[in-house]
């Protein structure tokens, strides 16, 4: 039997045919006319899709790069900042402060739980010398969404910057920068960007660049007033991924073409769907708040997470993905993220289906295949 891979994972993402076959075309240089026109129409596209009038910075990196680039050029070492650890990316933030030797405060939240405004409002007033605040956007190892636009009112009440991490979230669910007081927001293009991995992107407000002035952390290829400078010469201070960047305007004009609100729409719809089909087999969801980037499930009493992963990937070619330590076998990730349709949540829910039958989990067949149809009939437009 002739099987097809089917990318279901939260990153990287399907890319479209036509922006693809970009990679295929011929190079051109970085330092002319014809690059610099292209370049510059995406950072204003990336504009767009972060809600800021704020230049949007292009890195030739994966999304972490951006996260070190936010921790390196906003402090110096010694200073107190906030993180808030909810699950393996949260946590990385720390990681990285940590090694820039920032003082920072880990606030733990159990993995697929919420954590609120006024819980962060109480820690902020409990630690009034933090100079910033580490969030998730989208926590992309469980699956949860926080309240940003509560985390900015809070945080814009005070001397501290909020950071948020938009790399899963970005462009699938309303996170407006400027509107929702985001101080730095950064993302990366393997998620709903639908180019392959390898540039990141941010942003920083006015407030966020008073701290670059003064950051004294040790930065080269990281440097955001390098970045800035080069803008102004419509360029980069590095080398940038050339074809990259231009797989980004065609994907760009994708997403404008079909609007931030509709998109949005798009990958709500998706991800009740995910939600309902799994539901409808008896399946528990991780998060208290799921996000519409993926669907985070519990592995069912009787059933080695593992296989579940290991047994679609490798029989049925639908790429999931599993949970991240210290919770391997817990659960597992359901994407419904960038360049996927109705079609593919019927897809990823056949090949669950097919799974824990053959994993001896008892449900009735076809269930959460006749959800999703459901809740995409009564929506699709």
């Amino acid at each position: 039997m002739i099987k097809k891979y089917y990318l279901l994972s939260p990153g990287p993402t399907p890319v479209p045919d036509n922006v693809l076959s970009i990679a295929a075309e011929p190079i051109i240089h970085h330092r002319t006319p014809e690059f610099s026109k292209i370049f510059m129409e995406v950072t204003e596209g990336l504009k767009l899709v972060f809600g800021t009038k704020e230049d949007v910075y292009v890195l030739t990196s994966s999304g972490t790069g951006a996260m070190e680039t936010a921790v390196a050029n906003l402090l110096s070492p010694g200073d107190k900042v906030l993180t808030i650890n909810a699950g393996k990316f949260g946590e990385r933030w720390g990681n990285i402060c940590k090694a820039y030797g920032i003082a920072h405060k880990e606030i733990v939240v159990e993995w697929g739980k919420d954590f609120s405004k006024d819980q962060l409002s109480a820690e902020l007033k409990a630690n009034p010398d933090a100079k910033a605040v580490f969030c998730q956007h989208s926590e992309t190892s469980t699956g949860a969404y926080f309240d940003i636009q509560g985390f900015g009112e809070v945080v814009a009440a005070t001397n501290a910057v909020l950071v948020v991490d938009g790399i899963s979230g970005t462009g699938a669910m309303p996170c407006p920068m400027d509107d929702w007081k985001i101080d730095v927001l950064l993302s990366g293009s393997q998620k709903s960007f639908m180019i392959p991995p390898g540039l990141a992107y941010i942003a920083l407000s006015p407030k966020a660049w008073k701290l670059v002035e003064t950051s004294k952390c040790a930065k080269f290829y990281f440097d955001i007033k390098k970045a800035k400078k080069n803008l102004a010469d419509k360029t980069t201070p590095w080398t940038p991924g050339i074809t990259l960047v231009i797989q980004q305007k065609k994907a760009l004009d994708i997403i404008m073409g079909m609007g931030l609100d509709k998109l949005y729409a798009h990958h709500r719809i998706l991800g009740d769907a995910t939600r309902a089909g799994v539901k409808a087999i008896g399946l528990d969801l991780l998060s208290e708040k799921p996000s519409n980037i993926l669907t985070a499930v519990k592995t069912p009493a009787g059933v080695e997470g593992g296989k579940i992963v290991k047994t679609m990937q490798a029989k049925y070619m639908a790429y999931i993905a599993g949970a991240q330590d210290p919770h391997k076998g817990k659960f597992f990730r359901i994407a419904h993220l960038g360049y996927m349709g109705g079609f593919d949540i019927v897809t990823a829910l056949t090949a669950l289906e097919m799974t824990l039958n053959d994993l001896g989990y008892k449900f009735e067949t076809g269930a959460a295949v006749k959800a999703v149809e459901l809740i995409l009939r009564e929506n699709w437009v």
